[in-house]
């Protein structure tokens, strides 16, 4: 350990535009690999890899790619902000919202006209109720001619 502090270990180091990158790594042993960014020896010499040119990077449609020492920069055209993670370029303005706002509305919708229809069927099933009573009571007391008798539960032998 600390075997890279020192010379850097015999592996190539260089510094530009405030980044400094070495090929060092101490892991136990002394190695000399390119940093990721680069690639060579690591010992002699570690280039800048273009990850414009061999499109490793920024391939989204409105992507567009600047080349940097030991990385790159990537931007979006318009109104979109790139996530590297992802490689893809997404709208800085929020419209999830309008989709789980319409959402809310088709629910609500769907309720109160669920809720209407119930009420309809209630109004007609106690409707139907209430004219079969009062066709009931009103035969005890005015029967029609095509209605037989409707026995009163009074007894003619007490009267």
């Amino acid at each position: 350990p600390g075997r890279c502090k020192v010379n850097n270990g015999g592996c190539w180091h260089d510094a530009r535009d405030g980044h400094a990158f070495s090929a060092c790594t101490d892991n136990g042993e002394v190695q000399c690999q390119c940093p990721h960014g680069f690639k060579g020896d690591g010992v002699k010499s570690c280039e800048d890899v273009d990850e414009c040119k061999e499109k490793k990077a920024c391939q989204c449609p409105e992507c567009t790619c600047k080349n940097t020492w030991g990385s790159y920069d990537c931007s979006c055209s318009g109104n979109l902000l790139y996530i590297k993670d992802h490689d893809t370029c997404i709208s800085k303005a929020a419209s999830g919202g309008k989709s789980a706002w319409a959402a809310v509305w088709v629910i609500l919708i769907g309720l109160a006209m669920a809720g209407g229809g119930a009420y309809l069927v209630y109004k007609y099933r106690l409707r139907s109720y209430m004219d079969s009573e009062i066709r009931a009571i009103m035969a005890q007391y005015m029967p029609l001619d095509s209605q037989a008798e409707v026995p009163n539960h009074v007894n003619d032998e007490r009267a």
